[in-house]
């Protein structure tokens, strides 16, 4: 990637698109505000975060700031819908993550491990040909077939979860028309899981969300909108962190000169691997919050009820904490990258969003000898406004074994 002379953020409306050269002009961008504007003001008013000590120290803070910007920023209008973990405080966030960590275990998870395998390796043997769009044709089916067999989706609708999933991630709901898609997509979704948690509630499953009706802790159950909005969470949430870690593992291979080679060689390198591209390429490029009080960052005097984004893709390349951080060095000390967040906010389903990517990646090595981004065309990447980090279309050529 090469970048452009990036400025300063008084010089700019808003960072750098990720689109422009696939993320080498934001990363100068960021590198530049770390050292000379820590915190920024942009134009609309938000405050954006941009080291890794200030974002470490904000995400660990709940008190002082609030991941519940719906209601902070509505003045109590509106408020988050339940089970939506991301946008509770505690103490309601404490006890509903009791609640569905109960069920979503890391025993769960680890016995997931043949189920994505026979997906996946059914997904591989579905391509022919030595060409395909990795994205479309593999990373995001995977995670939502995992996650509607999870949930216990009959496969006849998960083409209905794949679309929904799509339509979450991808509108733009500052349109008109996206904000159309979006409303019908979430009311169509909700319609679907409610249909299915009163069944469940009316006769037991062993699936997930069989488990989660019947979850209980300290005599405290969940509600149906708490398992609604847990199940919309994991479907969201599950597939984009999966299907952009695999889109940015297979990136990173066609970038890092002989890689590929040592890691079919050594498949043990594969999980050090994974952490470097989390921490290089993070799924989600920032997280919000909401100061409770008047506060100050790095210097800065923040307002209360202003809306904060902590930049992960920043806070994962301070040289401040990773010495030559835009250098990509498998087996590093990545104890502290963010990728997954900080506090009691970090995210549940990390574990399987690894597990997912390594199994794939590992069958990919057993199928083919060798693997190039087909670069024919531009790659297409997510705008910054979808706060991904991570490619719309990944096309690839392929060697079989």
């Amino acid at each position: 990637m090469t970048a452009v002379p990036a400025p300063a953020g008084s010089e700019v409306d808003a960072p750098p698109e990720v689109g422009l050269d696939g993320g080498a002009t934001l990363l100068s961008w960021l590198r530049r505000m770390r050292d000379e504007q820590p915190v920024w003001r942009d134009p609309a008013g938000r405050y954006h975060v941009f080291r890794h000590e200030d974002v470490q120290r904000i995400t660990a803070d709940p008190a002082t700031f609030s991941s519940d910007t719906v209601t902070r920023l509505s003045g109590g209008e509106q408020q988050p819908p339940g089970g939506t973990l991301l946008l509770l405080d505690p103490p309601r966030h404490g006890k509903l993550r009791r609640l569905v960590s109960k069920v979503f275990t890391a025993r769960m998870i680890t016995e997931l491990e043949p189920r994505i395998t026979e997906v996946a390796t059914e997904l591989l043997d579905g391509l022919d040909g030595d060409r395909f769009d990795l994205v479309e044709a593999f990373a995001n089916p995977l995670p939502v077939i995992v996650i509607s067999s999870m949930l216990g989706v009959p496969p006849s609708d998960r083409p209905l979860f794949q679309v929904w999933a799509d339509n979450l991630l991808t509108v733009n709901w500052e349109t008109p028309e996206g904000a159309e898609i979006l409303g019908r997509t979430v009311k169509e979704l909700e319609t679907y899981l409610r249909a299915h948690v009163a069944e469940r509630r009316a006769r037991e499953h062993d699936d997930l969300m069989g488990l989660l009706v019947r979850a209980e802790v300290d005599g405290e159950s969940l509600n149906d909108d708490d398992v609604i909005s847990f199940a919309a969470l994991l479907l969201l949430a599950g597939h984009v962190t999966t299907a952009v870690l695999l889109g940015n593992m297979l990136l990173t291979l066609d970038q890092e000169p002989g890689l590929l080679r040592e890691l079919r060689a050594d498949r043990a390198g594969i999980t050090p691997f994974t952490e470097e591209v989390l921490r290089c390429r993070p799924p989600f490029l920032k997280v919000e919050r909401v100061p409770t009080a008047p506060v100050e960052i790095a210097g800065v005097k923040v307002p209360e009820n202003a809306m904060v984004f902590l930049w992960l893709l920043s806070a994962n390349r301070d040289e401040r904490v990773f010495a030559d951080p835009d250098r990509f060095l498998p087996g590093r000390s990545n104890a502290k990258q963010l990728a997954f967040g900080h506090g009691i906010h970090y995210c549940l389903g990390a574990p399987l969003a690894r597990m997912e990517g390594q199994i794939a990646l590992n069958l990919m090595l057993d199928r083919y000898t060798d693997i190039r981004v087909d670069r024919e065309g531009p790659l297409s990447y997510f705008d910054n406004r979808v706060n991904v980090f991570g490619l719309r279309q990944l096309p690839l050529t392929v060697r079989r074994a």
